[in-house]
């Protein structure tokens, strides 16, 4: 082994990583306000209480209190040891793991090698900024008046000039110590193998910077000013930069708008800029690639609306079709594509200019929703006054419905096409499930929100009242969800009422306050009574609020393990019913106790008072009373 990872290393890793994108990867994330949640990966739940924020990179669980960054979060969920965690970070970054000293010679030079990779593109970044202002770029600056751009949008774009030379950022960045080889890996210089020469890949273009999520150059897009080809030139796949993953704008729209909530998909950086110069400040593009699911996951994670801006044309129409196709899969609950066609011949940045912002963004408001472009494009070229026209209708919307992911959108969808057909929905039920596709699998725990999430609380309040039916409604609903009970975390039929109570305790302990303050409600003859009361005299005692502090004093111990099970099962109750649940059962305890026959009344009295000094004189004077009750034979009430 090398040595120690450098901590330099490791503090650098985490700037560079997203913790949004790592988690997401493993478990299914969904936006709320400026964090994400979802389903905890640490402890068995149906109601989210993982969070995970952007701004501040950690994520936490407030029902089990798993917290950390990026490496903690692989180190829990992959079970690796800390040098792996950092190990496959840094793959997925790509980067090569820095250690200090050891037997490792080549460190000090993939150091050097990294520090100028980090520093190049900022480097790079504002050398073009420079030229732009100088006289050199006087005709950039030109043709950036002519499409109306002002000092403040320029500014906020880091708008620059590449200079029409072959090898001005070269020498400039060789003057700051950046070697050939950096400039090459990175995008910088293009090298011709023929005659090893090395030269400028942008000359005589507007150069805008690619930016990651915190603002940081990734690499450039450059666009000429005139009739040139290409008329667009992007940098190539860089250990830092990779065009199915990155979006044009994205930082800058999240800059403009801290709470986004739309978020418009146009094709062009002029189309990103000239929307901005008209206060459209949300929009992004694709960097000469077609949409992939990772630019979507991306967009999902911050915002619930994406609107896709295609031309009105033949071309335009065919990239809406695969941008359909590639959304699909990602259309959980909640979320919304909706598809905006501009009037053929015209582009964001023509149209805007001779429309203006207010008519602009009525055409975004009004773009076609995914269900009425998936009906559209399914009967394009059908006559569905005929049967075999409905019926090749009916197999395509079919085939794409097959790809969405199951909940109420892919419902009502199934339901619009039996109106439209005229067909059961039944028919097209059945035809799904014999035709599942497999889609990627984008969680590791199920997903329970949407529809199911609803009727979940729908069922807690309509058996709030039985603690018996509603266990038994849950069980169910967990099997019509083809999910193992002791996996949904619903199988709580077995537990005594006292180890139901103790398993709300563990993962609210803050609950106990609520409790009468006599432990008479508990029976300690039942399964788990026993302990329930030791742990409510103990929450009660240290005013414990987290669950790890509470296992630690029964650490050990046979309590301890029946404690540790309870926790690791799964809560079904959503936490805005949790205390109501929490009375009902206590009640429940304490109506049942009062239904006790005398010889059972007489046997817990009896057993109790096996335990020196644990009858109160009432309960004395009660327990004589059954006794002379049951001597004579009696089986009322004294």
């Amino acid at each position: 082994m090398a040595g120690q990872i450098s901590q330099r290393f490791i503090d650098d890793l985490l700037a560079r990583t997203d913790i949004v994108d790592v988690i997401s990867e493993r478990v299914q994330l969904k936006k709320s306000g400026r964090n994400h949640s979802g389903l905890c990966p640490f402890h068995q739940e149906n109601s989210p209480s993982f969070t995970v924020s952007h701004d501040k990179q950690f994520y936490h669980c407030f029902g089990c209190s798993a917290h950390g960054n990026a490496l903690r979060f692989l180190m829990e969920f992959d079970n690796l040891r800390f040098p792996e965690a950092v190990e496959q970070l840094a793959s997925r970054a790509g980067m090569e793991v820095e250690r200090e000293g050891g037997e490792d010679p080549g460190a000090r030079q993939r150091q050097q090698k990294r520090e100028e990779g980090v520093n190049l593109l900022e480097l790079a970044s504002r050398f073009f900024r420079e030229r732009l202002a100088l006289g050199g770029g006087r005709q950039a600056r030109e043709y950036l008046d002519r499409r109306g751009l002002s000092q403040e949008i320029i500014r906020d774009f880091g708008i620059g000039y590449a200079e029409d030379e072959w090898e001005s950022l070269k020498r400039y960045l060789l003057e700051q110590g950046i070697s050939e080889a950096v400039q090459v890996e990175y995008g910088l210089l293009v090298h011709r193998e023929e005659t090893g020469r090395t030269y400028d890949r942008f000359r005589d273009r507007v150069i805008f910077p690619i930016r990651d999520w915190k603002g940081r150059t990734i690499a450039f897009g450059g666009r000429v000013m005139g009739d040139a080809k290409p008329k667009y030139l992007n940098s190539p796949e860089t250990p830092v930069f990779h065009k199915g993953r990155e979006l044009y704008g994205l930082f800058e729209a999240r800059q403009a708008n801290r709470q986004l909530a739309r978020v418009l998909v146009v094709e062009g950086y002029m189309d990103v800029v000239a929307l901005a110069q008209f206060g459209i400040r949300n929009a992004c593009a694709t960097l000469g690639t077609a949409l992939t699911t990772d630019h979507l996951q991306r967009l999902f994670r911050l915002v619930d609306e994406v609107v896709f801006c295609f031309d009105g044309d033949n071309a335009g129409r065919q990239a809406a079709r695969r941008s359909l196709q590639t959304a699909l899969p990602s259309m959980i609950d909640g979320r919304q594509v909706r598809f905006l066609f501009l009037p053929e011949g015209e582009d964001p940045d023509t149209l805007i200019r001779q429309e203006g912002q207010e008519a602009f963004e009525n055409r975004v408001t009004c773009a076609s929703p995914l269900s009425e472009f998936l009906f559209e494009q399914a009967a394009e070229g059908h006559d569905l006054k005929q049967v075999e026209g409905r019926e090749r209708f009916v197999t395509a919307v079919l085939e794409t419905l097959k790809r969405l992911p199951e909940g109420v959108l892919k419902s009502l969808l199934v339901r619009e096409l039996s109106v439209r057909s005229g067909i059961e929905q039944s028919h097209f039920i059945d035809w799904l499930a014999t035709h599942a596709e497999s889609l990627p699998r984008q969680a590791t725990t199920p997903d329970v929100g949407g529809y199911e999430a609803l009727m979940a609380v729908a069922e807690s309040e309509e058996t709030a009242s039985d603690p018996g039916a509603r266990v038994d409604k849950r069980q169910h609903s967990a099997r019509s969800r083809a999910f193992p009970a002791s996996r949904s975390g619903t199988a709580t039929l077995s537990l005594s009422i006292p180890a139901r109570i103790l398993h709300l305790l563990l993962h609210e302990p803050g609950l106990a306050e609520g409790l009468p303050e006599t432990l008479e409600w508990c029976p300690t003859e039942v399964p788990d009574g026993r302990l329930c009361r030791e742990v409510v005299q103990l929450l009660r005692a240290g005013r414990y609020r987290s669950p790890q502090v509470l296992l630690a004093h029964f650490h050990g111990s046979a309590d301890g393990e029946r404690l540790d099970q309870l926790a690791r099962r799964e809560l079904a109750i959503p936490r805005e019913v949790r205390a109501s649940e929490l009375d009902n059962w206590v009640r429940y305890l304490e109506r049942e106790s009062e239904r006790l026959s005398p010889v059972e009344e007489y046997r817990q009295l009896l057993e109790k008072s096996r335990q020196p000094g644990a009858l109160g004189s009432e309960e004395k004077q009660r327990l004589r009373a059954l006794i002379g009750q049951l001597a004579t034979g009696g089986s009322g009430s004294p």
